[in-house]
């Protein structure tokens, strides 16, 4: 699994957001045995920047009796209270307001870490009081319930960087959490880095945002790749879709860069060590499909985490240079980091 020092550089690219000193002394100060010290840790320190700068406003829809009219008049309940005859109107208006969707989830995290029996007494205090600094409006709001569908609904209001690396860090707290065991019990959480489809797609997004903030030299992106096939179009549309995990691409030069997050690059068969079929498969299909422009040298890379060994090695496929390589994430960030740009080089 990877460790806890290197698992914050890990969410931070995954998350497409540079790692900041404050967070990194917090956790060297405090060292972590599990990742829900570390999410702790991130939450507080993203929350006290949201606070210091203020919690944006927005207009929400509020409604109410008022003397004087505002917005609209709800006529039919108005009538139906007989609210005209004390001077009154029914009113539905826009105002102003902290109260949000993403700040009731943020609120609503604080307090279930406080209570998480996993984390130490004064990092739970921490967050009680930081939850203490929001509005009344907010602490004192009905408890939403953080579905997958509300994270997605979320992130189509496309928020601006800091709201969503906040809305990140409670979705992955609220994947991980336990049901209590009692209405007034404390939390519990698992340790995602068990989570193997979760994993997978972290290092996916982990490598493909890296390479674009940490490398000029090529573009980068996720591409989808079309089958070089004949047929009837309504065959062709059985056929699947061929997206990569990360495509490198520069005039002289394009890599298709496939992740997997495996326990071990290699499989034993036959009582022998052997890379694992499906995956050099698939980037197989991904160059042989590739029509690469006429001064373009077209490759592949497979990376793996080097759990069990590490393995580096080299073939051509197709007319084609192709890498096999784990990335050892056990080691100092530095070494990973150099390892990473050292791919493409």
């Amino acid at each position: 699994m990877i460790p806890i020092a290197t698992l914050y550089y890990f969410l931070c690219y995954a998350w497409n957001r540079l790692p900041e000193p404050a967070v990194l002394q917090a956790t060297e100060a405090t060292p972590f045995h599990r990742p829900l010290g570390l999410l702790a840790q991130v939450l507080l320190h993203s929350t006290r920047r949201l606070l210091k700068a203020g919690l944006p406003r927005t207009f929400q829809a509020q409604q109410g009796e008022l003397t004087s009219l505002r917005g609209r008049i709800e006529l039919a309940p108005t009538l139906s209270r007989g609210l005209l005859e004390r001077g009154r109107a029914l009113c539905t208006f826009d105002e102003l307001s902290p109260d949000s969707t993403l700040h009731r989830l943020v609120v609503q995290t604080l307090a279930t870490l406080a209570r998480a029996a996993g984390l130490p007494l004064a990092l739970r205090r921490e967050l009680s009081q930081v939850r203490q600094r929001f509005p009344n409006s907010l602490t004192t709001a009905p408890v939403i319930a953080p579905t997958a569908g509300l994270f997605s609904e979320l992130r189509r209001q496309r928020p601006g960087s800091q709201a969503a690396f906040l809305l990140h860090v409670c979705e992955l707290v609220w994947q991980t959490a336990l049901p209590e065991p009692t209405a007034a019990g404390r939390s519990r959480f698992t340790d995602f880095r068990r989570d193997e489809a979760l994993m997978a797609r972290l290092f996916e997004q982990f490598t493909r945002n890296f390479f674009r903030r940490e490398q000029r030299r090529y573009r980068v992106y996720a591409e989808t790749i079309a089958w070089q096939a004949d047929g009837q179009t309504a065959d062709l549309d059985l056929l699947p879709t061929m997206l990569t995990d990360t495509t490198l691409e520069a005039p002289d030069r394009k890599i298709i860069l496939d992740t997997k997050y495996y326990a071990a690059a290699l499989r034993p068969r036959y009582d022998r060590q052997r890379l694992i079929a499906p995956h050099l498969y698939q980037l197989y299909a991904y160059l042989q499909n590739q029509r690469p422009g006429p001064d373009q040298a077209l490759e592949g890379i497979l990376l793996y985490p080097a759990a069990t060994q590490a393995i580096d090695v080299r073939y051509t496929l197709g007319g084609h240079p192709v890498r096999v390589v784990t990335l050892d994430l056990h080691q100092p960030w530095p070494g990973i980091a150099a390892n990473l740009l050292g791919l493409i080089a």
